[in-house]
């Protein structure tokens, strides 16, 4: 493969094409949390209660799909919108599918961490996402031998270190089990998808 015009061997169009297409999966997929946030704001939480994790009841195991989608206020959806959009932005750079892998393998893994360790509370929210993707996108570099790929992950870390003090245990009202399962599958699908 040829290298001129870009740093992994891809044309300009080709880098192009795929920011392009990372891009609109991103606004499209912001739109679908905001336009949950919407309806689950009009009928009073009740999504959020009703499609949250509840730790370790086999009646709510499958909610670990719904509970990314779902948030408990406007604070709480506008806190992880932007880093939401950023890192997810940065994983679905290197492809659809491979984006689509990668958010797969971070809902499991944040989930299922809440089901299985969680105190007895419903949670929901985003951010297990925003630390795969983050931790994905910070460990991809590593795992590929990319040295760009890793120049934009030690940029990230230092960018958004503040991440890591809310996924630290004490702080009230976070699932810090979440985050830390986000983070595991974004290091796991890093490793998983390397190429």
């Amino acid at each position: 493969m040829s290298g001129e015009g870009s740093w992994d061997g891809r044309s300009a169009e080709e880098v192009l094409y795929e920011a392009r297409k990372a891009l609109y999966v991103m606004v499209g997929f912001i739109a679908v949390i905001w336009a949950a946030q919407v309806v689950n704001s009009a009928l009073d939480y009740r999504l959020s209660n009703h499609f949250g994790i509840v730790p370790r009841s086999v009646g709510h195991l499958g909610d670990i799909f719904s509970a990314p989608f779902l948030h408990y206020s406007w604070q709480h959806i506008e806190s992880n919108s932007g880093p939401l959009f950023v890192f997810g932005f940065l994983a679905a750079y290197r492809g659809v599918r491979k984006f689509l892998m990668v958010t797969l393998v971070i809902v499991c893994s944040s989930g299922l961490m809440v089901w299985f360790a969680q105190g007895n509370s419903n949670t929901v929210g985003a951010s297990g996402l925003v630390y795969g993707y983050f931790a994905y996108v910070v460990v991809k570099g590593l795992f590929d031998r990319h040295l760009v790929d890793v120049l934009i992950g030690c940029v990230m870390a230092l960018s958004y270190a503040y991440l890591l003090t809310a996924a630290l245990p004490g702080v009230p009202h976070v699932s810090w089990l979440g985050h830390l399962g986000g983070a595991v599958g974004g290091v796991l699908a890093g490793w998983l998808l390397r190429e």
